[in-house]
């Protein structure tokens, strides 16, 4: 979790290596991946380096490697080529057999005579067939015919065929017979005149079959292993060239001592590593050693993660490498990021989907299929399922809470509004008959019985000021969330003042930070809070607005409207002077004290560091502009919680309404059979509209309100990543290519 928190613990090593184990060493580093090495040569031009001949020799390999395969290509081009076409007269002949052995069996039970032709035709020909051999052969011939049931495997044709027996008398007949035949493409077979011929030509016939199908299947096998070691050969050597490439190019980082004996090598290794780098085995007589060496360099940030973790720690990347040290904000986006999502998102029937699909992918992670396919969207899709799984689970929360699932309520534990007490008490017959809407009084005994054990109560589904309702909640619960979320940002700047050991930041930079976010808005917050305790239904014509009470905090009005409590105005003009003064605090104070400690007396001369008066007020002062301006625009920036929510909602009713509803409401004998394409429309569109298009928006939004609104109070993001030599990480050449 430390080293999630705030990344690996980096030291700078020295390797002293035997120049006739360099090579050695370095090829078992490229196998553990645990260094990066560091030019100690930075002056030195690439073609004036030691390696430089060794690495053009193996770009020459790889040049030959690549006309070596396109002329192991071509050779084996031609070579399959013939034996394809030598599949494919095996798989002709097959065919003829198959169709001769069919023609046999089914022409068993016709009438046999003296001059016959036999043979196979297309069904949809058999007709126009009929007709020409009673035309031209003016009825002195007798035409059996019948469908063949099997689909046999013909290329040229998917219909089935029919076997057929002509019997004719006469040469001249038969000539012509024969010549019909030609013009409709019939394969004619020869026919067996007796049962024991027939029996010992289809005895026959079945051992060709047999022995084709074996040479059939051993050419299929021989086309695979010739294919196989074509792959299997190139790629090894192509591979074993791009390693040795990458050795001597490491090693032209590398500097030699005045003897020429030994090689220094300078690399950034996790100090949990260092065990393992100390324990390699080189080979060599003289053994190698590794030694720590004390920098001020920043080395580079390495995080590790896990196939849970990779994904949102992608996330954070993709807005900036952490500075080595810095706090990460991956383990808390694991939570926060999923949950915006959700609350943007929020439907239940919509989550179960999302997560089910996710689950499937977690279940089938492992599939080469689905890991590596050409498909980019796929890929990405894939690569982030199991931030779709979370995404999907905490949109069932939400779901829950909204109490929406597919636009629809879920009444399970019952409604705790009863209109039959307000019939008893309060409605008449002409009351109910004479208004369209009526308004349920919880200030009547019996009406409102108490609140919907989780979630929104269902029988605001069935309310015409529902919306009015849920605007209002969902706004509120925006605000309350963005000002938690910005606060958390800002609580954690302080892990890194305390870590870098700027311990004035924490009074100069995070209390007027904190005292000034929440003096306005996290007073706000609870004034939202007091106003849902202390005004019932009772009081409710009482409840001011919030709005107008915050608006008059910076006017210092509060004589105008009613107080939520005692005391009220006082306070707030107590608020307001606070945050005011956090300013100049913030602007000034940092660069003051830093300017003091550069310029104090002698006695704190120990404290004094490398300042310059003019680059620190500017930084602070753009820094204090953004942030209180940032505190305004972030707080609204929230609001796209419930801007998206109500959107996502209100297009899920729409689609609905649209849609199920048309079906829904048609007579009994019609609709059931409308119903049918009515759901798979209604599914149809909402996997495009509502899962994938408003999931990807809500998705992009929870990424803009983590990487602007929540990260810039405590993540900078200007650090370098960890990049280990390691021959796992080396694209294949051919992969560059693009021939893989």
């Amino acid at each position: 979790m430390c080293s999630l928190l705030r990344g690996e613990e980096m030291c700078l090593a020295q390797l002293f290596l035997q120049s006739g184990s360099a090579y050695d060493c370095i090829n078992e580093l490229g196998e553990l991946g645990l260094v990066e090495f560091r030019d100690l040569n930075p002056t030195v031009n690439s073609f004036q380096r030691k390696h430089v001949n060794e690495i053009k020799k193996c770009e020459e390999m790889e040049r030959i490697l690549g006309e070596f395969m396109l002329e192991q290509l071509q050779r084996l081009e031609v070579e399959l080529g013939e034996v394809t076409r030598n599949k494919e007269k095996l798989q002709k002949n097959l065919l003829e057999l198959t169709e001769y052995t069919h023609m046999l069996r089914i022409t068993r039970s016709f009438v046999q005579r003296t001059a016959e032709v036999s043979g196979r035709l297309s069904r949809v020909k058999i007709e126009a067939f009929e007709r020409m051999l009673w035309r031209v052969c003016k009825g002195y011939t007798i035409l059996s015919y019948a469908e063949v049931e099997e689909y046999l495997d013909d290329p040229d044709t998917a219909t089935k065929s029919v076997v057929f027996l002509i019997s004719y008398w006469g040469d001249q007949i038969g000539q012509k017979v024969k010549k019909i035949c030609d013009c409709y493409h019939c394969h004619l077979y020869p026919y067996p005149s007796s049962n024991e011929e027939r029996s010992d030509v289809v005895e026959g016939l079945r051992t060709r079959i047999q022995d084709l199908h074996t040479v059939l299947h051993r050419t299929e096998d021989y086309l695979k292993q010739v294919l196989i070691k074509a792959s299997e050969s190139v790629y090894t050597w192509a591979i074993q060239v791009k390693k040795v490439k990458a050795i001597y190019y490491i090693l032209n980082l590398c500097s030699f001592d005045v003897t020429n004996k030994c090689l220094i090598a300078e690399v950034w290794c996790p100090v949990s590593d260092i065990p393992a780098l100390r324990r390699r085995k080189s080979g060599a007589t003289v053994p190698s050693f590794v030694n720590r060496i004390p920098t001020a360099d920043t080395p580079p940030t390495l995080i590790r993660t896990n196939k849970f973790t990779s994904g949102f720690q992608n996330i954070v990347d993709a807005y900036g490498v952490g500075t080595y040290g810095e706090v990460n904000p991956a383990p808390f986006t694991i939570i926060t990021f999923p949950f915006l999502f959700a609350v943007m998102f929020g439907d239940l029937g919509h989550g179960v989907i999302m997560a089910l699909f996710a689950f499937w992918m977690v279940l089938y992670e492992n599939d080469r299929k689905l890991k590596k396919t050409r498909n980019e969207i796929w890929n990405t899709f894939f690569e982030g399922r199991y931030i779709i799984l979370m995404m999907g689970l905490f949109s069932i929360y939400t779901g829950l809470i909204y109490n929406d699932c597919f636009s629809k309520s879920l009444n399970i534990f019952g409604s705790g509004w009863n209109v039959s007490a307000m019939w008893n008490a309060k409605w008449t017959k002409e009351d109910v008959l004479g208004n369209s809407f009526l308004t349920l009084d919880p200030n009547v005994t019996g009406v409102f019985t108490g609140p919907y054990p989780v979630g929104i109560d269902p029988i605001w589904n069935l309310a015409s000021n529902r919306l009015t309702f849920l605007n209002s909640y969902k706004m509120k619960m925006s605000v309350i969330l963005g000002v938690i979320h910005m606060s958390f940002g800002v609580i954690l700047s302080t892990y890194n003042h305390i870590h870098f050991r700027k311990k004035h930041n924490l009074y100069l930079v995070f209390l007027p930070e904190l005292l000034f976010l929440l003096c306005l808005f996290g007073y706000l917050v609870f004034m939202i809070f007091y106003k849902w305790l202390f005004f019932s239904a009772k009081t409710s014509t009482q409840a001011p607005s919030i709005l107008i009470h915050f608006i008059n905090m910076f006017l210092m009005q509060g004589e105008s409207v009613q107080p939520l409590y005692p005391g009220q105005t006082g306070l707030q003009v107590f608020l307001v002077i606070i945050a005011l003064l956090s300013v100049p605090v913030l602007l000034l104070g940092k660069p003051l004290y830093l300017y003091w400690l550069q310029n104090g007396s002698h006695r704190l001369g120990m404290y004094r560091v490398s300042f310059n008066a003019a680059d620190e007020f500017l930084t602070q002062a753009i820094h204090t502009i953004e942030y209180c301006l940032g505190c305004i625009s972030n707080t609204a920036s929230y609001l796209r919680l419930w801007a998206l929510s109500l959107a996502h909602a209100q297009l899920s009713e729409v689609l609905w309404a649209m849609v199920m509803r048309v079906g829904l409401r048609m007579d009994t004998s019609l609709g059931v059979l409308f119903l049918v394409p009515v759901f798979g429309l209604f599914a149809i569109l909402t996997v495009a509209i509502l899962l994938v298009m408003e999931g990807l928006s809500a998705f992009l939004h929870a990424l803009r309100l983590h990487w602007v609104e929540f990260q810039n109070k405590f993540y900078s993001g200007t650090g370098i990543k960890f990049c280990p030599f390691a021959f796992s990480l080396l694209p294949s050449s051919f992969e560059q290519e693009g021939l893989l």
